[in-house]
């Protein structure tokens, strides 16, 4: 039997701060935008309460390019990101061809229970279209 975990005031302030956000944040700029928005959240409870959320399937996360983790409150059920290299624009993918193929390969090296994660990264329209050069004279 597990028990649900009791949350303070500040747990609930950071989750409510990620639901309301689109694209996935750092902990630091999660941090940031809550002491603008004046909560009193201490860094390391930011740190703590996506930890916990990640652990339990509440959050997803991934490695940006530098190695710093970034957070987003996602839908439910299995899923990839397409994630904007440029601006951090992330979309809710499916891929039916990727969950085929994790499954064979799992299966060809006997391997059961497969589970993957797949991030794809790229730039966004609208960064592709301030990326692109002006017309030369």
């Amino acid at each position: 039997m597990t028990t649900a975990r009791r949350l303070t005031r500040q747990q609930s302030a950071v989750m409510a701060q990620l639901a309301e956000l689109d694209d996935f944040t750092s902990a630091q700029d999660l941090h940031a935008s809550l002491r603008g928005a004046g909560a009193k959240v201490g860094l390391a409870t930011v740190y703590r309460t996506l930890a916990a959320m990640a652990a339990a399937g509440e959050i997803d996360t991934l490695r940006t390019d530098e190695g710093e983790a970034v957070y987003r409150k996602c839908s439910t059920g299995h899923h990839h990101h397409l994630v904007c290299r440029e601006c951090g624009r992330t979309v809710e993918i499916q891929g039916p061809a990727v969950e085929r193929w994790a499954d064979k390969v799992g299966a060809e090296h006997g391997f059961a229970q497969v589970q993957h994660t797949l991030e794809v990264f790229g730039v966004c329209p609208a960064c592709t279209r301030t990326d692109t050069p002006a017309p030369g004279p």
